[in-house]
């Protein structure tokens, strides 16, 4: 992995990190005590979005004033793809099988972001690429064999739910990286607006399947879903920054935001004994995910 990026591009994508290796672990707390992941999805969008237009209003004398028309679709597109699909299907994971193992999967997601990359945009696969792919995979087979994970009990399939949010992510990363290259953005800008798209695309969804998915949970779990909305807040905002910088590559970036199942694990050891296992098998699958994710999309630096 190249670590040549300045130091505040690091800080600001190792930050996300931390913060998102913690807020599973909240989740999955109020996730069995009565939370689901409609809730909480919406819960977590309506609070950042919340946060981000009440800044924008502080902060800036003319939001949305320079951006095209093209630009704010590029952002509603990934915040409809990446942050509404993407959190319903991890906050799913996260209820399905952990948060430990739920956190290692979607480290996957580059695996889906150079697909698209040697798919759609004519990239070379180049050997530590492949090899990345390889040790990922074990990685994934590995934690599917692993006797970890929620206490209740999941079977391999259930492992599709976090791989479809880390689809979902490195479809959004990809197209959030490319509308901030047109520089008529700013990252407040952008994440609010990236926001403010999930939670309509959230929002409709509810009232099509009806509200009675998101009232009548215990109050708690509101709570702790809108505290994870404020860390999330936080965290969205520094992987918008880290990624508006010109130095701010996907290759930088997204290895240093997949090593955050290391924090999940050690999170999860310390406050979800009573739900979770982190036994060995989940402990070396999560490390060949991570590292097999850093080798996907930091591959070429190595050589």
């Amino acid at each position: 992995m190249d670590l040549s990026a300045p130091l505040p591009v690091l800080l600001l994508a190792f930050a996300p990190a931390v913060m998102w290796g913690f807020t599973p672990v909240i989740e999955k707390r109020a996730l069995s005590a009565g939370g689901n992941p409609i809730q909480a999805s919406l819960t977590v969008v309506l609070v950042d979005s919340t946060v981000y237009l009440v800044a924008l209003a502080v902060f800036q004398n003319d939001p949305f004033g320079g951006i095209s028309l093209g630009t704010v679709a590029i952002f509603a597109g990934a915040g409809a793809v990446g942050t509404a699909l993407g959190r319903l299907a991890i906050f799913a994971g996260n209820a399905r099988v952990g948060a430990s193992i739920s956190s290692a999967v979607l480290s996957a997601r580059p695996l889906f972001a150079t697909a698209l990359a040697v798919g759609f945009l004519g990239e070379p696969l180049s050997v530590p690429t492949a090899a990345g792919i390889v040790v990922l995979v074990v990685g994934l087979g590995v934690l599917s064999a692993a006797k970890g994970g929620d206490l209740q009990g999941w079977t391999t399939r259930d492992l599709l739910v976090p791989l479809a949010a880390a689809a979902f992510f490195a479809v959004g990363n990809v197209a959030r990286r490319w509308g901030l290259s047109a520089a008529d953005a700013t990252p407040l800008e952008a994440v609010a607006i990236n926001e403010f798209a999930a939670l309509v695309a959230l929002s409709a969804y509810i009232a099509y399947t009806g509200r009675s998915r998101v009232l009548n949970r215990p109050r708690r779990s509101y709570l702790v879903f809108a505290v994870s909305g404020l860390i999330t807040s936080v965290a969205l905002l520094s992987m918008f920054t880290a990624l508006s910088m010109p130095e701010g590559r996907i290759a930088v970036i997204d290895p240093l935001i997949a090593t955050s199942p290391l924090f999940t694990i050690v999170f999860s050891w310390v406050w979800l004994g009573d739900l979770e296992r982190v036994s060995r098998g989940v402990v070396a699958g999560v490390v060949l995910v991570v590292l097999g994710a850093a080798l996907v999309t930091g591959g070429p630096a190595l050589l």
